[in-house]
């Protein structure tokens, strides 16, 4: 079913959009259906990471506690959650098109990767959290 037709001015040449609303719609709510729930398992296994890194240079990281590595944490699991919701226009705009149940197939793939990235680099930065206190400790 056809949604409205709106034509927009971008200054000499007009623009006619049409838009499938119902079809957009359906493709928002399934993207936030789909990734969601996964969120709690993305930022679980960041924080797994930082606390098993804490754990493991544990009688020198906690000298490097504070409240500015606190702030660091938050501040980097903020811009985690921000690169999270890089799959949602990608999610959005592929459910959208014809290769929509294709696609819906394959999102797994697409949390295991981004999930494995972020993995590798909250590891690099738990590294370098932990290991300067155990450096400076010796």
């Amino acid at each position: 079913m056809l949604g409205r037709v709106n034509s927009k001015s971008l200054g000499c040449a007009r623009i006619i959009v049409v838009m499938d609303t119902q079809s957009l719609r359906e493709s928002v709510t399934g993207a936030i259906r789909y990734w969601e729930p996964r969120r709690l398992a993305y930022n679980g296994v960041l924080a797994l990471i930082i606390l098993i890194y804490f754990g493991l240079g544990y009688p020198s990281s906690r000298s490097t506690l504070s409240v500015d590595l606190v702030l660091s944490v938050f501040l980097l699991a903020v811009v985690a959650n921000v690169a999270y919701c890089a799959a949602y226009p990608v999610d959005i705009f592929v459910c959208a098109s014809s290769y929509g149940e294709q696609w819906k197939k394959y999102r797994r793939v697409v949390f295991v990767v981004g999930l494995l990235f972020a993995a590798v680099i909250t590891r690099f930065f738990a590294l370098g959290m932990f290991e300067s206190g155990s450096v400076q400790a010796r």
